[in-house]
């Protein structure tokens, strides 16, 4: 079950980067550091939930 709490946050992870690449281009710098926060936060909860479940 929680693999699926991973996939999740890996998909939010990946929209965040989309976010990133779209505030990048806006030039709106408030926005640009919650979206980078916010991809390395739910890509580091994702990648290790996704490890540990693979691991046992």
């Amino acid at each position: 079950m929680h693999i699926v709490l991973g996939i999740v946050f890996l998909l939010v992870a990946i929209l965040a980067v989309v976010s990133v690449v779209r505030q990048l281009k806006y030039k709106n710098i408030f926005a640009l550091l919650f979206s980078a926060a916010t991809a390395v936060v739910f890509g580091f909860f994702s990648i290790a939930t996704i490890i540990s479940e693979i691991s046992g």
